[in-house]
């Protein structure tokens, strides 16, 4: 762990003449879920010789960081407890000296071709390069960011902002635009963001995400993290392994061998997304005992804008996730055709969220209904472009990784790089069953 030092902190207000809500923003029942649990934070490390220097870079990211919250004003705003009717909404307002986007400045020791080229995550450093917002009580700021100097030239922009209000689609998105005004390109054509929570229709309404928050939130303005997820988080093991363009399409097509020895007529090609979850999938299974018999179980978000009814479209900015649950009998995930098993369950999963996108909308009682030990939790997609939409004028970041993560077992992904690949970034709790993993990980690669 290296020592990060901050420096200054300023907060980044919404232009003068920007339009803010005229009212508060309710969240809705999907969205007050999320009030409960963590952050959504990333780390993006730059270096090279496009690289200005550091004061030119934090003054060029400050400024473009007002430009773009022009569209994104609520961001610059706070979650707010309504005690009179019991919601819980956005409030974006210019009445406080902290009103606005903290704006973190630091400097450390850390070197930054380490930081972004190991492949096991320097976990510590890591939390302390990206800014915390306080999530306990309400009022809660939205969004923070956080520029650090690094030795070897380089610097770190951490970007956190608080789920209730953004899912990892909505956070790329507002990224690419950031970059975008940093980089002073004239924007494509493309729809403003809205923050119209009405565009996600449940039935129940605003009573529906009032009994989520009873439910989830009791205490509010106090805000409890459920016990499942409060373990330190210091103590988990990340690694980063990135497929290239042949890894996919090799596992694409094993998975299809598998599947034709299976008997499955004209088996397709999976996703990018469903192969690689099946992959992870079974190299979780593997590294742990768990008996042949038990089932095991694979979650995650599919984003629902455009497959609600009406569609919440898609520049919709929220958090607009259904939860997925796939499962399987153990042995089937050891046995020689496993990742075509993994991949068909991850494919029905998907296939029951397309019959009914909003059915798996109250993801949090999954913890509840399945044992958390035999639980591989994937987040974040394939189809994030992370290293694409983070150009600041600096060139695409060396690296960026997620820094929450939470559980043991749990996946996270984007976009390669190079923009045809897939990166994956993996947490355990104990060594022995991330050194399983990576060795299962590498063998099904070949």
């Amino acid at each position: 762990m290296s020592p990060v030092r901050i420096v200054d902190i300023s907060y980044v207000a919404v232009p003068a003449k920007a339009a803010r809500p005229p009212e508060d923003v309710k969240l809705n029942a999907m969205e007050a879920q999320w009030l409960v649990l963590p952050l959504l934070q990333y780390i993006l490390f730059f270096e090279g010789e496009q690289l200005p220097p550091f004061d030119t870079v934090v003054q060029s990211l400050r400024s473009s960081l007002k430009a773009t919250l022009a569209n994104f004003a609520p961001l610059a705003g706070k979650l707010v407890h309504l005690a009179d009717t019991g919601d819980v909404a956005i409030r974006c307002s210019a009445s406080s000296s902290d009103d606005g986007v903290r704006f973190v400045v630091a400097e450390s020791e850390a070197d930054v071709r380490r930081l972004a080229g190991d492949e096991e995550h320097d976990v510590q450093t890591f939390e302390r390069l990206v800014p915390e917002l306080d999530m306990t009580e309400l009022p809660a700021s939205l969004l923070a960011a956080q520029a650090t100097r690094l030795e070897g030239g380089g610097v770190a922009l951490g970007v956190t902002v608080h789920h209730a209000v953004a899912d990892g689609r909505s956070l790329w998105r507002f990224v690419e635009a950031w970059a975008a005004a940093c980089r002073r390109d004239t924007p494509p054509p493309m729809p403003p963001p809205c923050f119209d929570r009405l565009r996600v229709r449940l039935p129940g309404g605003e009573e529906l995400a009032r009994s989520v928050l009873r439910k989830y939130a009791p205490n509010l303005p106090v805000v409890t993290t459920p016990s499942i997820l409060q373990e330190e988080r210091l103590r988990f093991i990340r690694w980063t392994f990135t497929l290239d363009s042949n890894h996919i399409e090799r596992l694409k097509r094993r998975i299809v061998r598998l599947g034709e020895a299976q008997g499955a007529p004209s088996c397709r090609p999976p996703s990018s997304f469903v192969a690689v979850a099946a992959q992870a999938w079974t190299c979780f299974v593997r590294c742990r005992s768990v008996p042949a018999d038990e089932d095991v179980f694979l979650f995650f978000f599919a984003d629902v804008r455009g497959r609600l009814d009406p569609p919440a479209g898609a520049e919709y900015f929220g958090a607009c996730l259904s939860g997925c649950l796939a499962t399987v009998p153990a042995r089937e995930l050891h046995g020689e055709r496993a990742l075509a098993a993994a991949s068909a369950a991850v494919q029905g999963a998907i296939r029951e969220m397309t019959e009914d996108p909003a059915g798996g909308w109250e993801f949090l009682r999954i913890p509840g209904a399945v044992p958390m030990d035999r639980l591989l939790n994937v987040s974040g997609s394939s189809s994030f472009r992370a290293y694409q939409a983070a150009d600041f004028g600096w060139g695409r970041p060396r690296r960026t990784v997620p820094v929450r993560m939470n559980q043991d077992g749990q996946v996270e992904l984007v976009r390669a790089r190079d923009a045809d690949g897939v990166q994956v970034t993996v947490s355990m709790l104990r060594r022995v069953h991330m050194d399983a993993f990576k060795a299962q990980f590498l063998d099904l690669l070949e």
